[in-house]
């Protein structure tokens, strides 16, 4: 892995749920903000988002809560480390 390599983040996919989650027009301004601005992270910190909590069971399953406090939902996702790119998908989001 090159120096460059190594301090690129991971892609993060959507699920075909948050994908249409996110086309629809009824989903709140905040919300559609709080889980791009979620990507990036994600993204960014390839996978280590601070604050998420992890199945004990399946460690490379993911949640994070979205806004502040969690005041707009929460995330799932899952880290795709070993695979041949590494990467991430965004599977679900439970807007409160």
């Amino acid at each position: 892995m090159t120096e460059q390599e190594h301090d690129e983040g991971w892609p993060c996919l959507l699920s075909d749920e948050v994908t249409q989650l996110l086309m629809s027009r009824a989903v709140a301004p905040a919300l559609f903000s709080a889980i791009v601005a979620l990507t990036v992270t994600i993204n960014e910190t390839r996978g280590d988002v601070p604050g998420h909590t992890a199945s004990d069971k399946w460690p490379e399953l993911r949640r994070v809560a979205l806004g502040p406090d969690g005041a707009l939902g929460v995330a799932e996702y899952v880290v795709v480390a070993h695979a041949d790119e590494p990467h991430s998908v965004l599977t679900r989001v439970q807007p409160f």
